[in-house]
């Protein structure tokens, strides 16, 4: 698939015979963004243009995608979950290179698939402010900005957990892509916070109780040898993982998740990978011809064996 090489060229196209860009993304459903951070925003940079969000020209199983670009305000948006209620809860994180945000087709249908099962779903909008070619854009710790939300944003879920009938001890993330690399980067760097402590959220524990990675990138960056990251410093602490990824993705190799796989293995975590043939990059949780696209039914087992959901 081509989505990702076509992220940096989105532009607003017309769709049923209207604009399709909009000032900023609003969620659906009448749920409110929550602005993370309550005055200023570390390391902020600013912004060269407003905040949009736009569908992208190429389809996915038939339908396009919503990219969000120019974020500089981070926000969450608290999903509840539906029926009876398992005191789970996933942070997302969408795709999108470290410098657009794919806000549907991996963050607002992760949470209707997460609350379907009765898991609270927590999609995190943050900040990508800038294309690949300025020098601070991209993953930790080339830019810090993207896991400083991330951070913040677990501590503050856990603060509110009693209110939002979350579990604090059952709250893991979700990401994809870019968002695949930011679950390893929370996982591995939990224990101190980037930024100064701003409240009592950042007192609370930003450490994952369990990651999934989907076709995740930025874990495998030396070409000329099998080596994992070293901004990745897996410990026997890091959280239980799902590898989720497919041999033909051209955007992320498979080795990204194959050297973390194997990393987590060495130090004893508990992680259950999963690799295809073929399925490409970036297809989300839309159902396609391939396999690949079934990965949800095998992560609601996974939460269950390892004691998130009773499944």
């Amino acid at each position: 698939m081509k989505l990702y090489l076509l992220l940096i060229l989105c532009v607003a196209i017309p769709l049923s015979g209207q604009n399709t860009q909009m000032p900023a993304w609003p969620p659906s459903g009448g749920q409110k963004q929550i602005q993370i951070w309550p005055g200023a925003v570390p390391d902020a940079r600013a912004p060269k243009a407003k905040e949009t969000a736009a569908a992208d020209p190429e389809l996915i199983a038939g339908k396009q995608v919503i990219i969000v670009r120019n974020v500089s305000q981070p926000t969450m948006t608290v999903y509840p979950a539906k029926g009876k209620n398992t005191g789970a809860a996933v942070l997302v994180f969408p795709g999108g290179g470290y410098e657009v945000l794919a806000i549907d087709l991996e963050g607002t249908e992760a949470c209707d698939w997460l609350t379907s099962k009765g898991i609270t779903c927590v999609l995190l909008k943050y900040r990508v402010p800038a294309p690949r070619s300025e020098p601070h854009w991209g993953a930790y710790p080339q830019s810090p900005i993207a896991l400083e939300d991330a951070q913040r944003a677990m501590g503050l879920v856990r603060l509110h957990a009693a209110e939002w009938h979350i579990d604090p001890h059952k709250f893991g993330v979700l990401g994809f892509s870019a968002g695949g690399h930011l679950v390893a980067a929370i996982s591995t760097h939990y224990d101190k916070r980037l930024y100064p402590q701003v409240d009592a959220a950042d007192k609370e524990s930003c450490r994952p109780d369990f990651g999934i990675a989907v076709y995740p990138g930025h874990l495998w960056l030396d070409k000329a040898q099998f080596v994992l990251n070293p901004n990745v410093p897996v410990t026997a602490h890091t959280p239980p993982t799902f590898l989720l990824q497919d041999e033909d993705d051209h955007v992320d190799n498979v080795n990204d998740s194959l050297v973390y796989y194997l990393a987590l293995k060495k130090a004893g975590v508990p992680v259950e990978m999963h690799l295809y043939a073929q399925g490409g990059h970036a297809f989300g949780l839309r159902p396609t011809k391939f396999p690949v696209t079934n990965w949800p039914r095998l992560v609601e087992t996974w939460l269950g064996t390892i004691g998130i959901t009773s499944e």
